[in-house]
């Protein structure tokens, strides 16, 4: 007799786009897909967390170091979402200002139980008007150019991870493996999380304290619009 309960899997999308940063994507990829609600049965069961890459178009991405993903997901065959993580890197610059994007991210966020950025991931978020209102933090670097850029939002510079309800964002790089373990926490409890965190031998988030306070403006006080949005 079969007395296993079958758990409807949460279905994750993480956007990618030319240029995104590597960690921004797959360190929270790595996170849902290492999640197992049974440790002790960790090589017999999957992840409750269903991930899929999603891309404007279905053909290679070129991340930043020039890793080649592919995406299984284009605009147009995304399936509904639970979740929809938003990543940063230098070629969030460009998708910025790509209306075609923007449109996609402000109609799924209608649909979705939680939307998150990474990094300067968050500023596309702000850019689709998802922020407003909100408190939200984005890549020590881009502190500034999303209070310019803004000025509805609250930004927050001295945590890693900000969780405003159904809108979460983070620091730079690997703080979305940190945001990821609390959406893990959020979803399935603190046992999970920490079961998750310890298999990838990473420390589990304690509080969403940033790790880079000191130095949080670049080297110089006169840096270019540019240069602050290094990520």
């Amino acid at each position: 007799m079969n007395n296993s309960i079958t758990v409807r899997r949460t279905l994750v999308g993480i956007l990618i786009f030319d240029q995104v940063e590597v960690l921004d994507f797959a360190g929270p990829f790595e996170v849902f897909a290492t999640t197992r609600l049974d440790e002790s049965r960790r090589a017999e069961t999957e992840s409750p967390f269903d991930i899929r890459l999603i891309a404007e178009h279905k053909r290679p991405i070129t991340t930043t170091g020039g890793m080649m993903v592919l995406p299984h997901h284009d605009f147009t065959d995304c399936p509904e979402l639970d979740i929809l993580v938003v990543p940063g890197g230098k070629g969030a610059r460009r998708e910025i200002n790509n209306p075609v994007l923007m449109s996609w991210i402000r109609e799924r966020s209608d649909g979705l139980s939680l939307l998150a950025g990474v990094c300067t991931g968050a500023m596309l978020l702000g850019k689709a008007g998802l922020l407003d209102g909100l408190r939200a933090t984005t890549h020590w670097r881009s502190l500034d150019w999303m209070r310019d850029s803004f000025p509805e939002v609250m930004v927050v510079e001295d945590e890693f991870v900000v969780d405003a309800g159904s809108v979460i964002t983070s620091a730079g790089i690997s703080a979305g493996i940190d945001m990821a373990l609390q959406l893990v926490l959020r979803y399935h409890g603190q046992d999970v999380a920490r079961a998750a965190a310890r298999y990838m031998e990473y420390p589990f988030p304690e509080n969403s304290r940033r790790r880079v306070l000191e130095g949080l403006k670049p080297p110089t006080q006169h840096a270019s619009n540019d240069e602050r949005r290094v990520n």
